[in-house]
C-alpha cells in the first residue's frame, strides 16, 4: 500500500547540460521508482549555476515531464556554486525559535555577501563537543536572485517549486537513501560539467563541503582550442563517437591532464578537512555526476587518496518493475541521477 502523497515531490535536478526528473513512492516496506529521465540542454543555457536562456531550459523540463507522463507539479530542486555558502557554525544554546530570530545577526560575521540579499536556513546539529553551553549548527545562505530565478523557470515549465535545496545536501539525502548508515568519514564527490562538489559526512552529517569551479566541460573546450572544431563536435570526440577526429593518444594525453586536475582538487579538499579534524581517516570515497566515468578518474582518485573509491547508485535500495524500467539504462546513468533522487526522495515538510 502506497503512503499518502500529500507531501510528495517530484526532484528536478536542472545542470548545466542536462535536466533529470526523478520519482519515487513509498511503500510500507521501502520506496519504489516511478519515473526517471533525462535530457540535454544546449551550451550556454546554463552558465555556473545562473539561467541564460529560461525559455529554452523550461521547454525542456516542460518536455521531459510530459515524456515520463507525470503528472505531479510539486518539486524539489537545487542550486550550487559561488551563489550558496555553507557554513558549519558555533553559537550558544538557544531554541530553534530563539535562533530563527537571531540568525540574521549570525550570518553577518560568516557569509561575504548583503543579509539583505540572501534567503538563510539553518539546522541544529547538536552540543558543542567541547563546550555544553554551546551547540554546532550548520547555517546555509543563498543569494535571493539566484532561488528567484529557479522558482520562475520551474513556473514557466507549469510546475510549483516546494523546496529549493543545496546540491551538496540532495547528494547526501542520495547517500543515505541508498547506503548503510557509516561511522567513519565518507567523502561525497560529484562533478558536472563545471563544478566539482564535495561533501564530507560523517554519522550521516556534513562535516565540510567545498565547491570546485571545474568540471567535464573543461575537457570539450581544451578539444575546441586544439581542432577548431564546434562545442558539439568535441563533445562527440570527448565521448568517443568520431575516433577519426583526433589520434587517441592525443585525447588520452588531454582527459588525463584535467583527470589529475581534478583528483589534486579532491586531495587538496581532503587534506585541508584532515588539518581541521585530525583524527580523521577518509577510506571511502563515492562519486556521482556526469564527469565521474571520465576514463581512468576512479582509478587515479584511488591512488591519488589511497581510499575505497566507488560510483553511487541511487537506485540501489528502490523496488524497480522491469517492466517499466530498463535496468541496464539505469546503472549506466546512476552516478549523474544521484542529485535528482536525492531530490526525488525530499518531501513537503522536509528540513
Amino acid at each position: 500500500m502506497l503512503f499518502t502523497k500529500k507531501n510528495h515531490l517530484i526532484g528536478v535536478d536542472i545542470g548545466s547540460r542536462t535536466v533529470k526528473v526523478g520519482e519515487a513512492l513509498q511503500k510500507e516496506e521501502g520506496w519504489v521508482l516511478r519515473n526517471f529521465g533525462m535530457t540535454d540542454l544546449p551550451q550556454g543555457a546554463i552558465v555556473e549555476g545562473r539561467i541564460k536562456e529560461p525559455e529554452t531550459v523550461a521547454e525542456a523540463i516542460k518536455g521531459l515531464t510530459q515524456k515520463l507522463k507525470i503528472k505531479e507539479t510539486n518539486v524539489a530542486t537545487s542550486i550550487s556554486g559561488y551563489s550558496v555558502i555553507i557554513k558549519k557554525i558555533v553559537v550558544g544554546n538557544m531554541s530553534d525559535e530563539e535562533l530563527h530570530e537571531n540568525i540574521q545577526y549570525e550570518a553577518e560575521q560568516y557569509i561575504p555577501f548583503d543579509v539583505q540579499d540572501v534567503n538563510i536556513d539553518f539546522q541544529i546539529l547538536g552540543t558543542h563537543e567541547s563546550n555544553p553551553n554551546q551547540m554546532n549548527v550548520m547555517l546555509v545562505a543563498a543569494k535571493a536572485e539566484v532561488v528567484d530565478e529557479y522558482i520562475e523557470l520551474l513556473e514557466m515549465a507549469d510546475l510549483s517549486p516546494r523546496i529549493i535545496d543545496v546540491d551538496v545536501f540532495a547528494l547526501e539525502k542520495a547517500f543515505e537513501q541508498s547506503y548503510l548508515p557509516e561511522e567513519n568519514s565518507v567523502a561525497l564527490v560529484d562533478i558536472g560539467a563545471n563544478k566539482l562538489n564535495v561533501n564530507i559526512v560523517k554519522n550521516n552529517v556534513s562535516a565540510f563541503t567545498r565547491d570546485v569551479a571545474v568540471g567535464g566541460e573543461e575537457i570539450t573546450l581544451e578539444i575546441v582550442n586544439r581542432l577548431g572544431c564546434t562545442f558539439e563536435e568535441a563533445e562527440k570526440i570527448k565521448l568517443g563517437k568520431t575516433p577519426d577526429k583526433m589520434p587517441r593518444q592525443d585525447l588520452q594525453d588531454i582527459i588525463f591532464s584535467f583527470v589529475s586536475s581534478w583528483c589534486s582538487e579532491i586531495r587538496r579538499v581532503i587534506d585541508f578537512y584532515y588539518s581541521t579534524y585530525p583524527n580523521e581517516t577518509i577510506k571511502r570515497i563515492i562519486l556521482s555526476g556526469g564527469a565521474v566515468k571520465t576514463e581512468g578518474f576512479l582509478k587515479h582518485l584511488a591512488a591519488e587518496t589511497s581510499s575505497e573509491v566507488e560510483f553511487l547508485d541511487p537506485f540501489r535500495n528502490l523496488e524497480i518493475n522491469e517492466k517499466n524500467h530498463d535496468k541496464e539504462y539505469l546503472t549506466s546513468v546512476a552516478p549523474q541521477a544521484a542529485i535528482c533522487m536525492g531530490l526525488a526522495s525530499r518531501r513537503v515538510d522536509d528540513k
